[in-house]
């Protein structure tokens, strides 16, 4: 199918910038943004013009290969102790989304596997390592698309919570990837409802945005509906993505993410995670070991509206993510395939 024509996360033809989607500014507007600067890509980050953790890892693994060519050093050692306090400065920008650390280690790998050669050729790698990270991501979620279709079937309605499609990763998304591939496979009848995803909206602004323009049919509901259209029997299937998954398949994911999976379990709905095995933590034993990024209060008090929405002094608590218990994930779909409970064994079996 057609998927939104919109280059969610590049470099530059000539790899002098990054060059992607400004987030804040959908579905209103979409604007392009070029970045050079490594306190311009920090900041795209940490204010999610990009955003979604596939998309985090490939632009951070960009970032600090634009961060390496600013670096004057031409000896190794030198080289090196400045490309650490790069991607220690990149790496500040969010806490929680794994694949934010995972591609930051794995372009220090490159260094430090190139350690004997000039540093214009370790900055010449860290280049081709970034492009195939890139390529990496669109395979990753095709292969996710592929592993999650076969749960499907004509005639179903699946919901989605936040963004998890082609604007959180390089294309075609790990949560909507089975919606794609339903469409491409001439599945008939898919509904799709999206949580609008409180505070920052990303359901509304961004999952009805790309799916409606790819030709989904596609339904907008408010956070608190979604026990509504579940009870009504219009919820077949849940997809969800993540930002980072223990061993024990502890998933964490957008605020509220939880609360969907409780109700799913009380309809009966089988409720899947889809996680590229870059977003699984190995080195965490559960969920409770998994950082939860909390954002500004303006976010909840008075981002959305012409006036203040909240009276003045009142405490906000604003986390961004939340845990949903491993016991309530019927199945995480990677590119490996779908791991199912004990997921630590499913992980292992993966060679994760």
């Amino acid at each position: 199918m057609d998927i939104i024509p919109i280059t969610t996360i590049d470099l530059t033809p000539n790899g002098d910038a990054l060059y992607l989607v400004d987030q804040t500014k959908l579905p209103g507007r979409v604007e392009m943004l070029t970045l050079t600067k490594q306190e311009d890509i920090w900041d795209a980050i940490y204010r999610l013009k990009v955003r979604g953790a596939p998309a985090i890892g490939v632009a951070a693994a960009m970032g600090i290969y634009l961060a390496a060519r600013e670096i004057k050093e031409t000896e190794f050692e030198p080289f090196y102790g400045e490309f650490l306090k790069k991607k220690a400065y990149l790496a500040s920008a969010r806490p929680t989304a794994v694949n934010l650390f995972w591609a930051l280690d794995r372009m220090e790998k490159v260094v430090l596997s190139n350690r004997e050669k000039p540093v214009s050729q370790i900055i010449d790698a860290l280049y081709k390592e970034a492009l195939i990270m890139r390529d990496e991501d669109e395979a990753v979620c095709r292969a996710i698309g592929k592993n999650g279709v076969s749960l499907m079937h004509s005639d179903m309605g699946v919901l989605t919570h936040c963004n998890a499609g082609t604007l959180a990763t390089v294309r075609y998304g790990t949560a909507t990837a089975p919606i794609y591939r339903a469409y491409e496979d001439g599945l008939k009848n898919i509904r799709v409802f999206c949580d609008e995803t409180r505070p920052l909206l990303q359901g509304a602004r961004l999952t009805s945005f790309e799916l409606k323009n790819a030709g989904v049919d596609t339904w907008l509901i408010c956070d608190n509906m979604a026990s509504s259209v579940m009870q009504k029997g219009w919820i077949n299937i849940i997809f969800v993505g993540c930002d980072r998954v223990a061993s024990n398949g502890d998933a964490a994911n957008k605020i509220g993410t939880s609360g969907v999976a409780i109700l799913a379990k009380h309809y009966k709905i089988p409720f899947y995670v889809c996680a590229p095995s870059s977003t699984i933590d190995m080195s965490l034993k559960t969920g409770a070991e998994i950082k939860i990024e909390e954002r500004k209060p303006e976010e909840v008090t008075e981002m959305w509206y012409k006036e203040r929405m909240a009276p003045e002094g009142v405490n906000v608590y604003n986390p961004a993510f939340d845990v949903t218990d491993h016991g309530l994930i019927t199945g995480i779909i990677t590119e490996h395939g779908i791991a199912y409970p004990p997921f630590y064994d499913s992980f292992v079996k993966f060679g994760l």
